[in-house]
Parts: C-alpha cells; structure tokens; sequence
C-alpha cells in the first residue's frame, strides 16, 4: 500500500511540474510577441518600414498590403501641432476611442485589462473594453502597417503573431496619441501635476503603446506598455 502511494504521489508531482513548465513556456512565447508588437508600434509611430527604411523615401516593397506605411487612406499620426486637435477630437468620437490603432488618452480607469474582473468595479461610461478594441479598424496587427513578414512554411514566424484565426488569437497593438502643451515644452497637458519635462518635440505629444498577445493555451494573455517619445533632431 505504502508503495503504491509513493507511485502515485511521484506520478503526480511530475505531472503538476510538466503543467507548470507548459504554462511558464506559454507565457514566455506570448511575452516575446508582445515585445515584438512594441518595437513593430515604435516602426509604425517612426512611419518606417520593417526593414527601418522611412516610409517616406523607401516606397512600398512588391507585393506589399496596400496598409503598409499606412497607405491608401489609412489613419496616420499628425506630423503638425495644428492638426492634433481635429485628429484627437475625431478619435474621441469613436466608440473605442480608436481609428486603425491610432487612439486619444483613456478616460477613466487606465488598467483596461483588468476590467471588469473579480474584485474590480463594472466598467463606466466611456470607460474602454480591451476585447473590443481587438478588432480590424481599431487596432493592429504585427507588420500591419510597416510590412513585417509573418513568414512561410520553410521559414515560419512566430507563431504567436502569425496567428489571427480569431479576435481573441495572436497579438494586437494600440498606440495613444497624448498632447503636450505649447506655452511650456515639455509638459503633459493633461496630467494634474506637470512633472514630466521633453524637449524638442514636433508635435507635442507623446505615444503610450499598449500591446497584448495571446498564449497557445486559453488562459494566456500578457499586456505590454511602454511611453515612447520622439524629439525631433536638429538640422
């Protein structure tokens, strides 16, 4: 009897390690996507293809989606200060906040990822639904837009990002377009305190990415986020 329990007692403890290295694994894949899709944003804010040529010199390779550098009147950032505040009111009159992955600040509760769950408050008016915004027209997909190659049979990709047989698959990357004010450069003009001081940047504003990729398993989800700034260069 006593062998018998030991039998069963090792058969269990190698089963619960071999669960717990399969989640770990997932994890870190999804992990790595969701990387990949920040650095793919910064690509997109740069208007720069994967390959790190400009959008703007480098034309579009053969055989590229017509999305890619944001093309065929795809949404694209404003490049001037005078046109951020038409370009964030017409974000904000979108359900989700967002147009082709492009989306004005977050009202409310910031940690979207979160709500509703367990424990946490039902989620207010205006108030944004992460799985909502996982939807073509609103957010975007790794190379969407710069052109970065999922791969093929002989050469796969990640196979995370490669995958988009539903919403809820693969990795998805919003980027937020938040102003900063005129009078004083470098300070966030929407923030209660203004403790934050860029310089040089045309226009104002900064970019918060948030990226999410879904594991191989059904409980897997890792949410990414990262401010990015970019100050303009002197001639």
């Amino acid at each position: 009897m006593l062998s018998m329990l030991l039998v069963l007692w090792s058969a269990r403890t190698a089963w619960y390690g071999e669960l717990v290295a399969g989640n770990d694994a997932d994890y870190q894949r999804a992990f790595e996507a969701a990387e990949a899709l920040l650095l793919d944003a910064e690509l997109d804010i740069r208007g720069e293809r994967a390959d790190g040529r400009p959008c703007a010199y480098g034309g579009l390779p053969q055989g590229a989606s017509a999305q890619v550098c944001r093309s065929g009147g795809t949404t694209r950032v404003p490049l001037e200060n005078a046109d951020v505040p038409v370009f964030l009111a017409q974000l904000s009159a979108q359900p989700q906040r967002c147009i082709d992955a492009l989306c004005a600040k977050r009202v409310g509760r910031q940690d979207i990822w979160n709500a509703p769950a367990a424990g946490t408050a039902a989620r207010r008016a205006g108030e944004q639904d992460l799985f909502a915004l996982m939807r073509a027209g609103t957010g975007a997909r790794y190379g969407q837009y710069t052109g970065a190659q999922l791969g093929d049979a002989d050469h796969p990709a990640h196979p995370i990002l490669a995958d988009r047989s539903a919403p809820d698959t693969g990795g998805w990357y919003w980027i937020e377009v938040i102003p900063y004010t005129d009078s004083k450069p470098g300070l966030i003009s929407n923030a209660p305190a203004h403790q934050l001081e860029l310089a040089g940047l045309t226009p104002h504003v900064v970019y918060r990415i948030t990226a999410a990729a879904f594991g191989r398993k059904p409980d897997t989800l890792v949410v990414l986020e990262q401010s990015y700034a970019r100050p303009r260069r002197k001639d």
